[in-house]
């Protein structure tokens, strides 16, 4: 409750002195870039709550965790935390710096605390991460998608935010079946933490999670997914992977649609999943001029079915077969959902293309 009450009153300051620092924490071209959810300037620093008090509970609150350990991993946040803060502030941070300052801060993980992905519970693969080059390969990769991945959900209020607590929830729960105190501990302090800032990012979107907080966020329980598998012989580290099924998912869809468009990788479009929800409701439920609650409702629609892996992955600790047949189950899913809402809002007018044909026939 501590860390909750402590979010809560981080982001309240954040918001209430909003007009203090709106024209350094808020972009004003940001509701006209192409990616916008949301219809006027808002604060892109609501991550520094979350990632403050997650650090402060991780270094002073909690005697389960060694102080030199929390300390390090503590340290290690810094790279990725300020590349999104300085993004989130106005300056533009090209996408691969961002990913470059999240691969160091796994590398200093890796430095400072020895450890990487070692198990898959895939007979193959687990005889290839006893190659370390191999394995610290694999886990720089997984945990700086994690980061980019997180960013990307990042675009309907309360959608990241939601999912980390799910998240966070789900290794917790299983930190608690194989009796991993710290772990258990550490994820519930990111869900409080979390759960703090989404009391002003959803439903109204006061404030938003920023390049710095989703990239912290994902950074942490990408590690803790680790740490969790590492500690323990009774957790598949697919099981666990499968607990991020829904931001994977959705980036290497956005990767295969760009190059099948011809368009560069992080080049911002409209066709994520939480997009397409928000668009079908607006065409077919509550029109183009309900944006304050079609941003919102798409969290409620969307998160459940990225809550799904997350409970089976908690079934399935310990079956990576069944684990791994899941994975392959939602990904028939999502891709199957993804096309039919893509036929749903193919042939109707987007938000912006509605206001341009309303403007000619105003002006007409």
């Amino acid at each position: 409750m501590a860390v909750f009450a402590t979010s809560c009153a981080v982001t309240a300051l954040v918001v209430a002195t909003r007009p203090m620092h709106i024209g350094l924490s808020t972009r004003d071209h940001d509701t006209n870039a192409v990616q916008a959810a949301h219809d006027r300037p808002t604060p892109r620093i609501g991550g520094v709550g979350v990632v403050l008090v997650t650090v402060g509970a991780l270094l002073f609150a909690l005697p389960s965790i060694p102080h030199d350990s929390a300390a390090w991993f503590s340290l290690s946040l810094t790279p990725v935390f300020v590349a999104g803060l300085v993004e989130d502030t106005g300056y533009p941070v090209r996408p691969n710096i961002r990913l470059l300052a999240a691969a160091f801060s796994s590398v200093l993980v890796i430095m400072f605390l020895d450890t990487w992905i070692t198990q898959s519970g895939i007979p193959g693969l687990d005889a290839a991460l006893t190659f370390t080059p191999f394995a610290i390969a694999v886990t720089l990769l997984w945990t700086t998608g994690l980061c980019h991945s997180f960013n990307l959900i990042d675009g309907v209020n309360g959608l990241a935010g939601g999912l980390g607590v799910l998240i966070a929830l789900g290794i917790a729960t299983i930190a608690w079946h194989v009796d991993d105190r710290a772990v258990m501990m550490a994820a519930l302090v990111v869900a409080a933490a979390l759960s703090g800032f989404l009391v002003f990012n959803f439903p109204r979107g006061h404030v938003f999670l920023g390049d710095a907080g989703a990239y912290a966020v994902g950074h942490v329980l990408a590690w803790l997914g680790i740490f969790l598998v590492v500690r323990s012989e009774q957790v598949a580290g697919v099981s666990v992977g499968l607990m991020f099924f829904w931001p994977v998912a959705d980036t290497f869809l956005a990767i295969y649609r760009r190059r099948r468009a011809g368009r560069r990788t992080d080049q911002p479009d409209r066709l994520h999943f939480h997009q397409l929800v928000m668009r079908g409701l607006e065409i077919r439920v509550l029109g183009a001029s309900r944006r304050g609650l079609s941003n919102p409702l798409s969290t409620v629609v969307v998160l459940p079915m990225a809550g799904a892996p997350i409970l089976m992955a908690v079934l399935l600790r310990n079956e990576p077969l069944w684990a791994l047949l899941s994975l392959a189950m939602f990904g028939a899913i999502f891709v199957t959902t993804y096309t039919l809402g893509l036929r749903i809002t193919r042939r109707a007018p987007s938000r912006r293309e509605s206001q341009t044909i309303a403007a000619r026939r105003s002006n007409g």
